[in-house]
């Protein structure tokens, strides 16, 4: 009997189980999605090519994050379906049914809920993880080749977190409905919500926050030097700085608006204030946290694109593009591609202590390089040279070890003949071209496969040749693209992990709002959704704002990792403006089912 009301009762807020429903399966999917590429071996090892240890460290850091925002979600989301379901199982009870059934049903259908959720949201996950993995590297030219969808090692670990989780989930909301007196559980929206009146205490500690965000902004100016003291540093200050301002200043800016009179007293702007009013006190924690995902997520984003721009550092490094050291057919069809710029060929004589050079080449296409200077940013500033042809012979100059680099005969002794000597010279005969291109990205796996063919034919020369350009760039494009992936994904992961954890937070006190609603629906439906609008805008508002703001001084962070930690920041903060105005558009429309039901 109990079941058949339960399913009943289900059936009747099925809209609601549906929202709950998919918001549960959107956080098994983003859990699955991170700890799918956390810890990817192949991903790992092949596509991004940083230190081991640095990467375990980014990531256990990364799943300790992912796993306390997800609990809190989870928290948020179990609060939606008891506010779902009290009024019902206080029903139940009045009927007659015994606590200890009702707390056994309500641990059934929680765990089951989400056993369901969890399961559903791994096998949704396989889908999108695949179909985001592929716009990126797509649309973003990335070059990311060793990353595995499934993965049964992340299917395990998302299930264990899940079933424990709902499993503390249902054991908690079998407690408090068995404890809870049925008069609590049919009147629980109607009970009073305490306000303290200390202005005095407010005020101090509004201005205490802000002074706190202030310090945390300052922090993150300081050299990158100090990196181990900035970012505990900051993460105290913008932390507590950022919850001393939810919880007093905006409240104070009500307040203050309140007393407005002209303000206050247009359409039912008073009825909207007091609504934030009693909603900013009671959200403070959550949008305190809200406020530092958003920047997380915002950051992850921004910096994760602007690794791209190591690229063009790669590229500025070397002066010359390719490296030709034989004229095979598969050598010269490679050539035959690719839109040359600039070709310098040297003719040289290789003996067992000396290697001698036509000195009229050099007279000619004197050889070149590139030398840098550390800028204000610890990052160098690339300048082509010419190199002087008498400084070759040298012993130990930069323009003789730079020939000897390109020539792979390090330990020998340079010196430049006239063509006729170099005719009589007995010992290897050999030549290397060196050739620039208009192009070098457009054309860099022409070239990369050109310097492949090369070394699988003169593996003696595997040292020089692993030195060009093509391969200087192969490796920092994995690194960059392994980074960049990272980013988007993360970035958009925690974005609406964190966007749904304000939409379930809003959504869970819809019950208690209902007959506030209700009361003023006589004024007109138009009025009261415009008031609705402009209250949740707020709530999805103010930790946008703050966050951006963190965001916008915690890129300096990155001024000793990345050359231009700010360009082009407008691209993710466009993504995030979008994504973001959807899960508030969605939140709106739901809420206003919800509270405006006839």
């Amino acid at each position: 009997m109990i079941w058949k009301l339960s399913l009943t009762g289900i059936k009747s807020r099925l809209k609601d189980y549906t929202v709950l429903f998919s918001g549960l399966v959107v956080a098994s999917m983003i859990f699955y999605m991170f700890l799918s590429l956390a810890i990817n071996p192949g991903f790992m090892s092949h596509d991004v090519n940083a230190p081991g240890n640095y990467l375990s460290f980014i990531f256990g850091f990364g799943i300790v994050l992912l796993a306390i925002i997800t609990f809190v979600y989870l928290v948020y989301a179990n609060s939606f379906l008891l506010s779902m379901r009290q009024h019902d199982y206080g029903m139940f009870m009045m009927l007659g049914a015994k606590s200890s059934r009702i707390g056994l049903l309500i641990f059934c259908e929680t765990l089951l809920t989400g056993i369901i959720a969890a399961v559903l949201g791994i096998f949704i996950g396989f889908g999108l993880t695949a179909l985001i993995s592929k716009l990126l590297i797509a649309n973003l030219g990335l070059k990311i080749t060793h990353f595995q969808v499934i993965l049964p090692s992340a299917i395990i670990w998302t299930l264990i977190f899940f079933v424990a989780i709902f499993f503390l989930a249902a054991l908690r909301n079998a407690h408090k409905l068995v404890r809870s007196k049925v008069i609590d559980l049919l009147h629980e929206s109607q009970k009073p919500i305490k306000l303290s009146r200390k202005n005095g205490l407010r005020v101090f500690e509004a201005i205490l926050g802000i002074v706190l965000l202030a310090a945390g902004y300052y922090i993150m100016r300081m050299p990158a030097s100090a990196i181990f003291f900035i970012i505990p540093a900051a993460l105290i200050t913008i932390v507590a700085g950022t919850y001393f301002t939810f919880d007093s200043l905006f409240t104070l800016i009500i307040n203050f608006l309140l007393k407005r009179k002209n303000f206050a007293y247009r359409g039912i702007r008073i009825f909207t204030l007091g609504q934030l009013k009693f909603r900013i006190r009671d959200y403070t924690r959550i949008l305190s946290v809200i406020s530092l995902l958003f920047a997380l997520a915002l950051g992850a984003i921004t910096v994760g694109l602007n690794f791209n721009s190591l690229n063009d550092q790669a590229v500025k490094s070397t002066y010359y593009d390719a490296t030709i050291i034989e004229n095979s057919p598969a050598v010269q069809k490679n050539v035959d591609k690719i839109d040359i710029k600039t070709r310098s060929t040297y003719h040289y004589v290789e003996t067992k202590k000396d290697v001698y050079f036509d000195k009229s080449e050099f007279e000619k296409t004197p050889l070149r390089d590139v030398k840098f200077k550390q800028n204000g940013n610890n990052f160098p500033i690339y300048k082509p040279v010419t190199l002087k042809t008498s400084e070759l012979t040298m012993k130990d100059s930069y323009a003789g070890n730079v020939l000897r680099i390109q020539t792979n005969t390090l330990g020998k002794t340079v010196k430049l003949v006239s063509s006729n000597q170099l005719k009589n010279i007995q010992g290897q005969k050999k030549f290397i071209t060196l050739i620039t291109v208009k192009d070098f990205v457009k054309d860099y796996l022409t070239l990369m496969k050109l310097e492949k063919v090369q070394l699988a034919s003169n593996p003696a020369m595997a040292q020089a040749l692993s030195r060009t350009k093509p391969f200087s760039y192969q490796m920092i494009l994995g690194f960059t693209s392994g980074f960049e992936f990272m980013g988007f994904f993360l970035g958009i992961a925690f974005l609406t992990m964190l966007a749904s954890t304000l939409m379930f937070k809003v959504l869970s006190g819809a019950a208690s709002d209902k007959m506030r609603y209700e009361m003023l629906y006589k004024i007109g439906t138009k009025v009261l959704k415009q008031s609705i609008r402009h209250e949740i805008g707020v709530l999805f508002l103010l930790p946008g704002i703050l966050g951006v703001i963190d965001v916008l001084f915690g890129l300096r962070l990155f001024t000793a990792l990345l050359p231009h930690p700010y360009m082009g920041f407008w691209v993710p903060f466009s993504i995030f403006i979008v994504l973001y105005f959807i899960y508030y558009a969605v939140t709106v429309k739901l809420y206003e089912n919800l509270v405006l039901q006839k």
